[in-house]
């Protein structure tokens, strides 16, 4: 749920499952509409969308057509870092704590209606508000003097946004924060059309957006059209159409058949994809992701509020066995949470290593004294029809073999598990978390701060909250990655969790399809996409 995991995510279970199978939540199809026949458009495999709304979406396959119907302040540019869009500059206080935002003049909705300060003020409320029941507003929003009270209920107005005038929004944040501009890139930001919100509930079905795409036609499980939006106030897109192919049948017969213009690649191809004598190999991309994927514990409850057990599940996986045997090499073992080419990433971290005597000792050493005084362990993870993933299945043996306990697999439909993880969890999840943006308190702090939303497991460390909050407020960019890197050591020496593996993506790309690129968030913009004649 990127997350992000919104979050989410934001979450890349939802990748690894896409074959499996995820909820299919839609409107109904719209008669008499039917895919465009001209050349100039991107066919792409797709699934559906468990919502438009970008207060509520907190996960990739939402936030993969969101991103391309919505849009905020700011965005973040092909280097990851925040540049003006809907705003066209800002100034920030000498303290740190207020911005002010200055609008562009030019900017409409899809039905033309002028987009104004006032707009964002209404769409941030909303966000806000408890009865929209978001899930991210408290993480991306709630840095805003006033948030938590409209948050708690308390108010309706979010007391540090001001309107100056048409084109001119004030916002003041409790503290310095050098991720605050970040945060605004996030889809909870995205301003919002009140008439079509208040249209009734299914209002973001047929969604009044601002961005490079309008959402032409969904039908259900099978057809979502997205059509060039021709008074959209950035670059233009290249391609009139971009059809995505709905649970259309696996996405590499897709492709080989011409069906498709672009594909991830699955474990099963990794081989036929990577033979540099074949025919895949030229349209082959390898895009490092910034992404874990981990095991997370419900500390509040037996076994794994006793931190051996924590590190005594921790130190019986093998997951270089798991990185070359169930993943083909396709990620990277994780030792810590921040993935490569995070700012802050630490070689030099000392990961909690596979020893099975170790474990044992630690077990040994615990409040139980022995495996056979364990309660029952379940762990709780997404899919669909009882289809395990064969990474969770060979980490279940694992345990098997290396301790002699037996793991239960409790499985929620993927809505279920991305909205409602924190309610629905056993003592264990299997999850993962994609960057909403380059930055370690996105992963650190989002995840593992006391009392966060996205803080399944209940995890908490007044310590480590400290260090947090010191490297949040540090203005020394050095220092406060220090910090940070100080306190994800902490976090693996406490076993908050077990990283897994960092992503990458591997995809294939048509050679007629020029500038579709695939960013380190696993999103790419599709108006800067073109396909040539072929």
């Amino acid at each position: 749920m990127k997350r992000s995991l919104y979050i989410i995510f934001t979450v890349v279970v939802v990748c690894s499952l896409l074959v499996l199978g995820l909820p299919r939540i839609g409107c109904q199809p719209r008669q008499g509409e039917v895919p465009p026949t001209e050349e100039n458009i991107l066919n792409l495999y797709g699934t559906d969308p468990l919502t438009l709304d970008p207060a509520v979406s907190a996960e990739m396959t939402s936030h993969s057509y969101v991103m391309q119907i919505f849009s905020g302040l700011v965005r973040l540019d092909d280097n990851l870092e925040p540049v003006p869009d809907i705003a066209q500059r800002w100034q920030i206080s000498d303290d740190g704590s207020t911005y002010t935002f200055y609008l562009r003049h030019d900017v409409r909705f899809h039905n033309g209606r002028e987009v104004k300060a006032d707009d964002f003020i209404y769409s941030w409320q909303r966000a806000c508000d408890p009865e929209t029941g978001s899930l991210t507003a408290a993480t991306y929003l709630g840095d805003i003097v006033g948030v938590r009270e409209v948050l708690a209920g308390e108010t309706k107005e979010i007391s540090g946004v001001t309107v100056i005038d048409d084109y001119t929004l004030q916002v003041t944040i409790d503290a310095p924060k050098s991720y605050f501009l970040s945060k605004l890139t996030y889809p909870t930001t995205f301003v919002v059309d009140r008439a079509n919100v208040e249209s009734g509930g299914g209002w973001w079905r047929e969604p009044n957006g601002t961005s490079a795409f309008n959402l032409k036609q969904w039908d259900e499980n099978s057809l979502l059209i997205l059509e060039k939006n021709e008074i959209y106030y950035g670059e233009l897109a290249k391609v009139n159409f971009v059809v995505f192919q709905l649970w259309g049948g696996m996405p590499m017969n897709m492709y080989e058949t011409g069906k498709i213009d672009v594909t991830n690649v699955y474990r099963s191809y990794i081989d036929k994809v990577t033979d540099e004598s074949g025919p895949f190999y030229r349209e082959l991309v390898i895009v490092p992701e910034l992404s874990f994927s981990y095991i997370g514990f419900n500390c509040s409850k037996p076994p794994f509020d006793d931190v051996n057990i924590r590190r005594a599940f921790s130190q019986a996986i093998d997951k270089d066995k798991l990185v070359t045997l169930v993943f083909k090499d396709m990620v990277e073992r994780a030792d810590g949470v921040l993935p490569p080419g995070m700012p802050g990433f630490n070689e030099d971290l000392a990961g909690l290593n596979y020893d099975i005597d170790r474990a044992k000792e630690l077990i040994s050493a615990s409040k139980y004294g022995n495996v056979s005084e364990l309660p029952l362990i379940t762990i709780t993870t997404a899919g669909w029809g009882g289809l395990i993933s064969s990474g969770l299945e060979a980490i279940v043996h694992q345990w098997r073999q290396n301790l002699g306990v037996e793991v239960k697999v409790r499985q929620l439909e993927p809505q279920r598990f991305l909205y409602h993880l924190k309610q629905e969890k056993d003592e264990m999840f299997y999850i993962g978390w994609i960057a909403d943006y380059p930055h370690p308190q996105d992963f650190l702090e989002v995840l593992f701060y006391s009392g966060t939303d996205n803080n399944y497991g209940d995890y908490t460390s007044p310590e480590i909250d400290a260090l947090l909050e010191m490297a949040g407020m540090e203005p020394d960019s050095n220092l406060s990655l220090a910090l940070y890197q100080k306190a994800e050591q902490e976090l693996i020496n406490d076993a908050a969790c077990i990283p897994l593996w960092f992503g990458e993506n591997y995809i294939l790309i048509k050679p007629y399809i020029k500038g579709y690129n695939l960013n380190p968030l696993g999103l790419a913009m599709l108006n800067s996409v073109s396909v040539e004649p072929h």
